[in-house]
């Protein structure tokens, strides 16, 4: 046992001499990032976020008001010591719904982002190595969703589909996937004539080889920074979506349709939709600042 703890740790310096530069630039995003206040309350926002997500179920005081209970000898009672957001129209508690709403609001965000590069960094690529016809068939087909007002869109295309969360977050990622499409193919159209890119068609590596290991390796730092900032306007498009009444379906708890539902109870009974409203802001004001902050870093020019 000694001997094994004395050789792994004689193989940290070669660890360390063999990887220097990553170490280094390790240490410098960590550096410029610690140094970005705005990126750091992101960062903690949507840590307090994702925390909140995972161990709701488990914190909030009335579960069951996220399933349908009513309560109508509490309803539209204001802020107090045993329901602190106070209670909506039904006597659910307004905190319950909006802290088990972190996990939907959540899954939304993470599903739209995820399928929308799944369907635009794939088609980016293509575009932008193939070129030719090929580009300019996926490049005008990109164009024809990207001149449609986003929200407009996903409104039609739940509104032909039918109201709901699931088609909701299909109808999003159908808005999102063109700008992964314009980011991708503009990236891919410098990288591809890189030399180090050359190097590797005279050396004969195939064209699978070049775009994932040369190519798509590149493209990630813009991928990640527009993804960070993608989550908190895919939070705000369900919620445009939940207070038209087209995404989460009643009761379940989701930000968008609570306000919807507490509009109409403005202003006398003001923390039924004000809870909500707030959780909605922070969240994506988080996402956009950590999304800011990751430019920072990810970004040579903004770190000059």
């Amino acid at each position: 046992m000694a001997e094994s703890i004395r050789s792994d740790t004689a193989a940290l310096p070669g660890f360390a001499e063999r990887h220097a530069g990553t170490i280094r630039m390790a240490r410098l995003y960590v550096r410029t990032f610690a140094r970005n206040g705005s990126a750091m309350l992101g960062l903690a926002v949507v840590v307090l976020f994702l925390v909140t997500a995972a161990i709701g179920p488990w914190i909030v005081p009335f579960p069951e008001d996220a399933t349908g209970a009513i309560h109508l000898d509490q309803k539209l009672q204001p802020p107090d010591a045993t329901h602190w957001f106070g209670t909506d129209e039904v006597g659910n508690d307004v905190f319950t719904r909006v802290v088990l709403g972190t996990r939907v609001t959540l899954q939304i965000a993470c599903i739209v982002t995820g399928v929308a590069m799944l369907i635009g960094v794939p088609l980016g690529m293509i575009a932008g190595f193939v070129g030719g016809r090929v580009q300019e068939v996926i490049m005008r087909i990109t164009d024809v969703f990207l001149s449609v007002p986003g929200l407009i869109l996903a409104i039609a295309i739940v509104g032909a589909l039918g109201p709901g969360i699931v088609n909701a977050m299909l109808a999003l990622s159908l808005v999102w996937w063109p700008g992964y499409v314009r980011l991708v193919q503009a990236k891919t159209l410098s990288l591809k004539n890189e030399i180090y890119v050359q190097a590797a068609r005279s050396m004969g590596a195939s064209k699978l080889r070049i775009v994932f290991v040369h190519i798509l390796p590149n493209c990630t730092s813009p991928i990640i920074v527009k993804a960070s900032m993608d989550m908190g306007m895919a939070i705000l498009g369900a919620a445009s979506l939940g207070f038209l009444g087209l995404g989460a379906q009643p009761p379940f708890p989701e930000w968008g349709a609570m306000i919807s539902i507490a509009r109409t109870y403005l202003p006398d009974w003001w923390w039924y939709s004000f809870f909500p409203g707030v959780a909605i802001s922070i969240t994506v004001l988080g996402f956009n600042l950590l999304g800011d902050g990751l430019r920072d870093i990810l970004d040579p020019k903004h770190r000059e």
